[in-house]
Formats: C-alpha cells, sequence, structure tokens
C-alpha cells in the first residue's frame, strides 16, 4: 500500500445505457457502466490509471478531497 492515500469525489449521473461516472476534482477522468457498481469500479480503473500516468509523466496530480453534498429545497 502507498505511503499517501487521497479521496476524490466522484459524481454519477443516470443515463440511458446506465450510469456515467465523473471525478469532481479531475474532470478528464469519465467513464460509463451498465449499473453503477460497474461504473463505480471503471471510474476507479480510470482514476489509478490517470494517477500512474500523471507520475510517469512527473505531472502532479489534482488534491482531492472535495465533498459534495445534496440541499432539499421545496419547489
Amino acid at each position: 500500500m502507498s505511503d499517501l492515500v487521497k479521496s476524490y469525489t466522484a459524481k454519477y449521473t443516470r443515463i440511458e445505457s446506465g450510469y456515467m461516472g465523473q471525478v469532481v476534482e479531475w474532470p478528464e477522468v469519465i467513464t460509463e457502466g451498465r449499473n453503477i457498481e460497474e461504473c463505480r469500479q471503471l471510474l476507479r480503473d480510470a482514476l489509478n490509471e490517470m494517477i500512474k500516468a500523471y507520475k510517469q509523466q512527473d505531472r502532479e496530480t489534482p488534491p482531492g478531497g472535495d465533498l459534495l453534498e445534496q440541499v432539499l429545497v421545496e419547489a
């Protein structure tokens, strides 16, 4: 296990073919899955691959740690 653990915020949107997942702090990390579980796994895989690519290019990864929260209002 690495000595540094970061957290990133995932956003999932229902689409016709299933779900689209995107990392909020890193909009280039995006994927689609047939169901939410598949989408979560594919998004995690895509994020890991993007982190590896950035490290190979000696680029700094986004800091992460954002928090999304739903706000309920009466409409």
